[in-house]
């Protein structure tokens, strides 16, 4: 099994910033992407960034030059950078990690974590 603690989301003012964090715990052998979704009242859940194992990043073209994705593989964790805020990035923010193996099966698994809010007031 594999547990995903998320941190950081808030109340924050147009301009400003906000740090996401999400740490995975559990009996995990790699895990291939790590990456933030996000999902605004009435909207799908959407992209908002991803890092693959061996560093490659992909960013929604709405964040990009404002957000900063970033993971530690030894510590399985992924964290989100979010700066020039927004208030249109408001939304509930969902860690992801997909095609995850763990040590007791050969299999792949996607996870979510709980979602964190994000408020930028305007």
């Amino acid at each position: 099994q594999v547990q995903l603690v998320e941190s950081g989301g808030g109340l924050v003012q147009a301009g400003g910033s906000l740090r996401l964090s999400c740490a995975a715990s559990g009996s995990i052998f790699s895990i291939e992407s790590m990456g933030w979704y996000r999902q605004a009242p009435g909207k799908q859940r959407e992209l908002v960034a991803a890092v693959t194992s061996s560093g490659s990043t992909n960013y929604a073209d709405s964040v990009k030059g404002r957000f900063t994705i970033s993971r530690d593989n030894v510590k399985n964790t992924v964290s989100l950078q979010m700066n020039s805020l927004k208030p249109e990035d408001t939304a509930v923010y969902y860690c992801n990690l997909d095609r995850v193996v763990l040590t007791t099966t050969p299999f792949e698994y996607d996870y979510w974590g709980q979602g964190t809010q994000v408020t930028v007031s305007s």
